[in-house]
């Protein structure tokens, strides 16, 4: 029998003959590992089938172990920050000669000198450096034409306050500089500068108001109060008072230096009058131009230096 015939009775019976090439097991070639599973269940896998998954009854998957979620310690703003921190922040020093003067004893906090290292404090705190009031925020002063019907405090227990108008003003914890009734109007300042409070406060800021009484003011009323007098002991101090230009007899500008505006009341009340409306419609060198009721504004660098004039 010939080579040849022996080659072809190898390929009838399926079995390579004697010179028959061997079958390659490089890559493409190599058997799939999963011929076991064919062959044990009969079915063909499908190379893109994922495995299925299995749940118990509360959903969680069976067999799949889980990481355990790490939990984030929230910071909370009632731990109050480091005393070094808040002096640095105000801008005296770096936290580390912070470190020192608060050895030294030459920090206060509420009146008491602090030499402990961490010790933590409250944005509400007093805070002292030789005997300097701290403040760990930038200064910041807004300006608001108040409308009626909003109280001039920071407390929540007075219903609609001015706080709520400028709560998207800043972050700082400012507060409201002297006081407008909740049914009077105009120019309302805010800061959290301490030393502009306590300077303005001793000196007072000038401020023109449009008063609205309920009847005309007398002439011998109006030159009684400017050249000034004394209500229950105190003496009333007035810059300027006169009579609204082409309206009523009963519209008075008064221009005075008090914080408050209990004293416009106060004045005309000791002469018999009712105030209808009060209207602040200047605040030192500061204008309600350009700012709507209801509406605020940061004061500019070129305003704050004007202040130092008065």
């Amino acid at each position: 029998m010939s080579a040849q015939d022996n080659y072809d009775r190898g390929r009838g019976s399926n079995k390579p003959g004697k010179n028959a090439r061997k079958k390659s097991m490089a890559r493409g070639n190599a058997p799939l590992k999963s011929d076991g599973f064919n062959k044990k269940t009969g079915r063909q896998q499908d190379p893109a089938a994922k495995p299925k998954l299995k749940f118990d009854k509360t959903g969680k998957e069976i067999g799949r172990r889980e990481k355990p979620v790490r939990e984030m310690k929230k910071s909370n703003p009632e731990d109050g920050i480091r005393l070094n921190k808040y002096i640095a922040n105000s801008g005296v020093c770096s936290r580390r000669e912070a470190d020192t003067y608060i050895a030294t004893g030459l920090i206060t906090v509420n009146g008491k000198i602090i030499n402990e290292m961490g010790y933590k404090v409250q944005l509400t705190d007093d805070v002292r450096f030789d005997g300097r009031r701290l403040n760990p925020e930038p200064n910041t002063y807004v300006l608001l034409n108040k409308p009626k019907g909003f109280a001039t405090t920071d407390s929540n227990a007075k219903g609609m306050t001015v706080m709520d108008l400028v709560a998207n003003a800043t972050t700082a914890k400012i507060k409201p500089f002297g006081r407008l009734g909740r049914n009077a109007t105009g120019l309302l300042l805010f800061t959290n500068d301490d030393e502009f409070v306590q300077k303005f406060t001793k000196k007072g800021i000038p401020r023109l108001f449009h008063i609205e009484l309920d009847k005309n003011l007398k002439a011998e009323h109006l030159k009684k109060i400017k050249e000034g007098f004394v209500i229950e002991g105190k003496e009333i101090a007035i810059e300027e008072i006169s009579y609204v230009d082409n309206s009523p007899k009963s519209e008075i500008g008064l221009k005075i230096k008090h914080t408050g505006n209990s004293i416009i009341r106060t004045i005309f009340e000791h002469l018999g009058y009712d105030v209808v409306r009060v209207d602040c419609v200047t605040l030192g060198p500061l204008t309600k131009k350009d700012l709507p009721r209801g509406r605020w504004r940061t004061l500019t660098e070129k305003e704050l230096n004007m202040f130092s004039m008065i």
